[in-house]
């Protein structure tokens, strides 16, 4: 079965787990870059992609890859691509763009040229003059970066993110990417509590639930390509099928997630209940400070809040001095930190066994990592 050259987009500072997670998924990973991952898949392996990738952004296909300098070298290369091998006569295909230190740097004339040229390609393939647009959707992308032009198909279209589960959301709500990158940089497994102090609308333990629970993110929600022409419908009852096979529904996994504000928590359930995995998690209005933590092997995994703005940020110092008084002489706990405070370590006490810069959303912020012991037995 022929194979496409895919590329897997990522937040920056998470190429690495997606690459991982490619590789535990058996496709073969090409090349690793910032803020992408690209590799090889079949037919079957785009729809897989699409519904088990946890930390990626978006699945795209890659058409071409060219050099460009001036605007008839793009409309001409664009042109000499089979599109009919991927748009049908009804498909819509609005063109986005960028320009990164190139030639080429007008953004809107680069996209309305790809796109004439592919209204043209088509023309002489299917041998008419007008296109109804009415159809599937093809998300074409020209990204130009040092006069190298890649023009791609996004196969998933609503980005990853977009669980399908999040009936309710609270303010700044963390990504489900990224929460779920979070869990995965840890070590949390089904076998150890999961506890999440700061849980706002749920995400972190309901991304750990559908990991420990092995179910695949995307299995809720759709897809662009799913209704392309190029991927037939057995490819994704196959695939979709086995994802469902492949839940683990036996294991017991527990979790406690806890919020100040009840709506919050209100919002947890929902969402919970609407991902599948309620029975994994308990959820408890509560504020920190009458928190009691157990030297017990838990993994702590939290988003507290950062307080960007400036008439937040001694309140929330002080509430880092209060995690750093319940949880840093806890020899057995494992507490993971993503916040935006440069001087967490210092607040908190203690030096973390590992840092990782990451962004949530536009905010750049370091993942505090404190490990605490192996656990020799888990009750």
């Amino acid at each position: 079965m022929k194979k496409y050259e895919m590329i897997a987009t990522t937040t920056f500072g998470l190429e690495a787990i997606v690459k991982r997670e490619l590789l535990n998924l058996g496709f073969e990973v090409i090349e690793t870059e910032n803020g992408k991952v690209t590799f090889l898949a079949d037919i079957k392996g785009i729809v897989k992609a699409n519904l088990w990738l946890r930390c990626a952004d978006r699945v795209l296909l890659k058409v071409a890859e060219f050099k460009a300098v001036t605007f008839d070298e793009l409309f001409d290369k664009t042109y000499a691509i089979d599109w009919s091998e991927f748009i049908p006569k009804n498909g819509r295909f609005p063109v986005d763009g960028q320009s990164i230190k190139s030639t080429l740097f007008s953004i809107s004339d680069s996209q309305a040229i790809v796109k004439k040229s592919i209204v043209e390609n088509l023309k002489s393939k299917y041998n008419i003059q007008w296109f109804p647009e009415d159809g599937p959707v093809f998300n074409v992308k020209v990204s130009l970066l040092k006069d190298i032009a890649t023009l791609t198909i996004d196969t998933s279209g609503t980005a990853l993110h977009k669980r399908g589960y999040r009936q309710n959301a609270v303010i700044a709500p963390l990504k489900e990417t990224l929460a779920s990158a979070l869990v995965l940089l840890s070590f949390w497994n089904k076998d150890r509590v999961l506890i999440d102090p700061f849980c706002g609308s749920g995400t972190i333990p309901i991304e750990a639930a559908l990991i420990g629970r092995n179910i695949a993110p995307g299995l809720y929600r759709d897809f662009a390509c799913k209704y392309w022409p190029l991927i037939d419908e057995e490819s994704w009852k196959t695939v979709t099928r086995e994802a469902y096979s492949a839940i683990d529904y036996n294991s017991e996994i527990k979790m406690f997630a806890y919020d100040i504000l009840q709506e919050n928590i209100d919002a947890s359930i929902a969402n919970a209940d609407e991902a599948g995995v309620l029975d994994c998690i308990t959820f408890e209005q509560k504020d920190f400070k009458d928190l009691e933590f157990k030297d017990d092997y838990s993994i702590i995994i939290t988003n507290p809040p950062y307080g960007e703005r400036l008439s937040e940020k001694e309140e929330v110092i002080k509430l880092y001095e209060m995690m750093s008084a319940k949880l840093k002489l806890l020899e057995t706990i494992s507490t993971y930190v993503i916040t935006s405070e440069i001087n967490f370590e210092k607040i908190f006490g203690k030096t973390a066994d590992r840092r990782r810069k990451l962004y949530n959303g536009r905010i750049e912020t370091v993942y505090y990592q404190f490990y605490g012991l192996n656990p020799k037995k888990i009750d």
